[in-house]
């Protein structure tokens, strides 16, 4: 890894993103575990270039840790605090793994670059958990997918940071009609249900749910899907408008 303070990066000021993904009835989210010791987990994230568009360094992070260019991406909040910085976290981290790190990681330069006041743009993403494949970068020892009820402890602000994303996604649901974009090309309604369901966190009743979502006129009816059973399998539909942030 390249020292970020040589780097032509703006400085104190970082991308945190919360990716968001759905399966088996669980919203998940994407998180790396730091290589080094002590159980450091963190959300994806990365620095701005001075003449880089901040959601062009997004979209580069994005593509960076899921492996697709197509994705809907949104900013949803400023994290900047007074009090915001990485002091203890990298104070703990030396800690444990002074032994391991080298010189370069303990220079001044780079002690003082990191632990500085940081002003960090956060942004949410929806996937189809199916077509991502969740990229390690040299600092991570891996990264998972976590049930956004049982995430780890994360660095800094970061679980506050998740907590924001759900709370904005709620909100834009069903203004901007993307909870589609978290699905396959094609579901059933049960399937749309349950994903409301889910990233509400309560139930809603069939009849109308159903006719809700139908009276958007954003769907497209397919032929049934395939249950062994014509009269009882239900239609499959597809959004007519699934594009990427």
């Amino acid at each position: 890894m390249r020292n970020p303070s040589e780097e032509n990066y703006i400085q104190q000021l970082s991308i945190d993103c919360v990716i968001f993904g759905y399966h088996d009835k669980q919203l998940k989210v994407l998180v790396p575990k730091l290589v080094f010791k002590g159980d450091f987990c963190a959300l994806p994230g990365g620095f701005i270039y001075q003449e880089e568009d901040i959601d062009v360094a997004a979209h580069r992070i994005l593509q960076q840790r899921t492996g697709i260019g197509e994705i809907y991406l949104e900013q949803f909040f400023i994290f900047g605090e007074a009090s915001r910085n990485s002091l203890k976290f990298i104070e703990k981290l030396i800690e444990l793994n002074s032994n391991e790190l080298t010189g370069e990681w303990l220079q001044r330069k780079e002690y003082d670059w990191f632990t500085k006041r940081f002003v960090s743009i956060g942004y949410y993403a929806l996937v189809d958990i199916n077509k991502v494949v969740p990229q390690n970068t040299d600092l991570d020892e891996s990264i998972e997918w976590y049930n956004i009820k049982d995430l780890p402890d994360m660095i800094i602000d970061h679980n506050a940071i998740v907590g924001k994303a759900l709370e904005t996604l709620r909100l834009n649901l069903d203004e901007k009609l993307i909870a589609f974009n978290l699905l396959p090309e094609t579901f059933t309604m049960k399937d749309v249900q349950e994903l409301y369901e889910t990233i509400f966190d309560k139930p809603f009743a069939r009849n109308n749910f159903q006719k809700k979502i139908l009276d958007l006129n954003v769907l497209e009816r397919l032929e049934k899907k395939f249950t062994g059973a014509a009269n009882k399998a239900p239609y499959l539909y597809r959004f007519l408008n699934k594009t990427a942030g």
